[in-house]
């Protein structure tokens, strides 16, 4: 355990000062910012039901799409690459290990990026408090909602960059695999449930469709409503995404 906990403290302090970190975090802050500051705007001229904090969530895979294979892309891959995976793989260190305290440093940052992004409604109360009032700025039930969609979802997210950069030695081609995995796995399951909408024959289908189907669980969390089994559904695949990446560098090794 203490290796354990040594190896994750190197892995932050690596992100910590690599340059690339901080050209991640200026991007995706400048582009939620952008997107929060559209969301209001769009607000005030045309007035709706649904509260800036719960738009903005709905906008979570745009940087998830980019941010991620940034963050995760060097985590097995550069290491491969560089040599150094040889060496960690000669020392008596479990290969979970290995694979837990990189899927950690990224997965720490990842909620960091995001925990930055909640001081955007609390900037707007401070700075315009009739505004923010007139538009509900800050809802309680959605903002916790949607740190535990961001925190629960992150998992996979996350777990998916990790397992890609595990499979070549390329981070260019990590970057690539994460971004079309993550695209199948956040827009694949909209398109699917649509189809099945559109066939009754396989409506049955319906309800197997909706445990993964990521925009339904957002919308269920951006509401205030916790569900136990999206919680469950991302923790198990992450944890065998994991255990494949393990597989896969022992393999390799």
């Amino acid at each position: 355990m203490r290796q354990l906990f040594t190896l994750i403290k190197h892995e932050l302090r690596l992100l910590l000062i690599s340059p690339s970190t901080y050209l991640v975090a200026v991007l995706f802050l400048g582009l939620m910012a952008l997107l929060y500051w559209s969301i209001l705007r769009d607000l005030t001229l045309l007035p709706s039901q649904e509260n800036p904090m719960e738009a903005f969530i709905k906008t979570f895979w745009i940087p998830v799409f980019f941010i991620v294979p940034l963050l995760t892309m060097r985590s097995i891959a550069g290491e491969r690459s560089a040599g150094t995976l040889d060496t960690l793989m000669t020392t008596p260190i479990a290969r979970y290990s290995i694979i837990f305290s990189k899927f950690m440093g990224a997965y720490l940052l990842y909620l960091s990026l995001w925990l930055l992004t909640w001081t955007f409604p609390l900037i707007l109360t401070q700075l315009y408090p009739s505004a923010s009032h007139s538009i509900s700025a800050l809802d309680v039930a959605t903002f916790w909602g949607s740190i535990t969609f961001i925190a629960a979802s992150g998992l996979l997210f996350i777990a998916i960059g990790i397992f890609s950069s595990s499979v070549t030695k390329s981070q260019l081609v990590a970057a690539m695999l994460a971004f079309t995995s993550l695209f199948l796995v956040i827009a694949g399951s909209q398109q699917i449930s649509n189809t099945l909408a559109n066939t009754p024959l396989l409506s049955w289908m319906d309800q197997w469709v909706a445990y993964i189907q990521i925009f339904q669980h957002l919308d269920d969390f951006s509401r205030g409503i916790i569900d136990s089994r999206p919680l469950i559904f991302y923790s198990s695949v992450s944890a065998l995404l994991l255990g494949l990446s393990s597989l896969v560098i022992e393999a390799k090794s």
